[in-house]
């Protein structure tokens, strides 16, 4: 077991639940050839889809399904960051998403540990008129 973490902890680990899941419009561009892993999990939060036609995760206790990405190149997170219109120096009100770390789970329950997930402020939401996705997964 330590030396699979020591292993996973080089590879820079992303929750994605909408565009960027494999099979969706950005997964190609942004995600293809570079991904080592992917599983199917979960984390806590609220899923909305957005007329916009992406989806968007606030804070939450329901169930939010998508994949935990692992890549082994680091200099994926910029180019993230930048699809997700994420500035780390920005104000938190002023990006679309904001980036940070949550604990996901694997479908049987078990914490895949803390990893990357770009969330959306409520109210971001509601100004987006984002509708509440009951079941978690939100699909093109």
């Amino acid at each position: 077991m330590i030396e699979l973490k020591e292993k996973s902890s080089d590879l820079l680990r992303v929750f994605v639940y909408g565009t960027l899941k494999p099979g969706e419009a950005n997964y190609s561009i942004y995600c293809d050839r570079k991904v080592v892993n992917a599983t199917k999990a979960y984390a806590l939060g609220k899923l909305f889809a957005l007329p916009q036609g992406y989806p968007a995760m606030t804070s939450g206790d329901n169930y939010v399904y998508g994949y935990l990405l692992e890549f082994n190149c680091p200099d994926v997170l910029v180019e993230l960051d930048e699809l997700e219109d994420y500035h780390p120096t920005r104000p938190a009100s002023e990006n679309l998403y904001n980036r940070q770390q949550i604990e996901i789970y694997n479908l049987q329950g078990f914490s895949l540990g803390r990893v990357w997930v770009y969330l959306m402020t409520p109210e971001m939401v509601e100004k987006l008129g984002g509708v509440y996705q009951a079941d978690g997964w939100w699909t093109s």
